[in-house]
């Protein structure tokens, strides 16, 4: 396939909105291999036994989809046009303001293989978007969407580092992108230095054990007591290490009009937050990410973070 018709592709990209489009051939990741199985055998996934299973599949998009030939990954961006109004209220991770990202960027991507489909040739494609065993950010930094930083967020040169990353596999060979983007990140150690858990135990490495996105997010049953006052306030999820992060001063907006957050979100004071009830809960929550982590995971994290005083 020639680059006139991945081009094609890319430029349906933009038009359904996404930030960026990158295509890779569906090869065996062999070098992402040993990084992983030290990461699993140090216990650094904690409790999400899930990334132990399927090794093999996360490695080999052929395990995951017969008649594999080109990864195409996206970028969708979703950073704010405004944050939380109070200082002292709790923090909810910027990713969660709006609608479930699983379904949002799961749509764009069958509307961009319908366009494949039917504009430039008959084939079968699956769209992933963060449930099935893909390397997500491993196949974006293939694509030449961006090189993997030190707090192991995919960073990209013109946007930062505010996205969701998708991907369409498909049985169909395109022509992959051939641009390779050096890791950026220099010297720079500001996302160790500000990790307040120091979760970030060496460049690329993160123990999921001690970040707080596995604790308020993933990890089921009481938090670690041993975390207790390092949470900044943070109720579900974690932004620090991409606040700080010099590239994420080229973040711009949105325009994803189902990311924009539920009217009374943003002016929650502290007072409202710590006394939601599961009403106010269903309003603000209905169709966010935050309904993952339930009503009573959500007033977990509260007690947690209004105990650590």
């Amino acid at each position: 396939m020639d680059k006139e018709i991945s081009d094609k592709i890319k430029k349906k990209a933009s038009e359904l909105g996404l930030l960026d489009c990158g295509i890779s051939t569906a090869s065996y990741l062999a070098e992402e291999r040993p990084r992983l199985e030290k990461w699993l055998n140090q216990g650094m996934h904690g409790e999400m036994s899930y990334m132990a299973r399927n090794v093999d599949m996360r490695l080999n998009p052929q395990l995951i989809f017969e008649g594999a030939k080109s990864v195409i990954s996206v970028l969708l961006n979703y950073y704010p046009k405004e944050k939380q109004q109070n200082d002292d209220a709790p923090v909810l991770s910027k990713y969660a303001y709006g609608k479930d990202y699983h379904f949002v960027l799961k749509d764009k991507l069958n509307q961009l293989l319908t366009f494949i489909q039917e504009e430039i040739a008959p084939c079968n494609g699956r769209p992933f978007v963060d449930s099935a065993p893909v390397l997500d950010k491993a196949w974006a930094a293939k694509a030449g969407l961006g090189w993997i930083g030190k707090n192991t967020n995919l960073i990209s040169v013109e946007h930062g580092s505010f996205f969701f990353i998708g991907e369409l596999i498909i049985d169909l060979e395109l022509e992959p992108d051939k641009k390779v983007v050096p890791d950026y990140c220099g010297k720079c150690t500001r996302c160790i230095d500000a990790c307040p858990t120091q979760a970030i135990v060496a460049p690329q490495r993160v123990d999921a054990r001690r970040c707080i996105s596995y604790q308020t997010i993933e990890l089921k049953g009481e938090l670690d007591e041993s975390l207790k006052n390092q949470f900044q306030d943070r109720v579900f999820g974690c932004d620090i290490c991409q606040d700080v992060c010099p590239w994420n001063l080229k973040s711009e907006p949105h325009q994803e009009p189902d990311f924009e957050p539920h009217p009374r979100l943003l002016e929650l004071s502290q007072k409202e937050w710590m006394e939601m009830d599961r009403p106010l809960f269903n309003e603000l929550f209905r169709k966010s990410a935050v309904k993952r982590t339930k009503f009573e995971g959500l007033k977990r994290n509260l007690q947690f973070i209004s105990s650590s005083d």
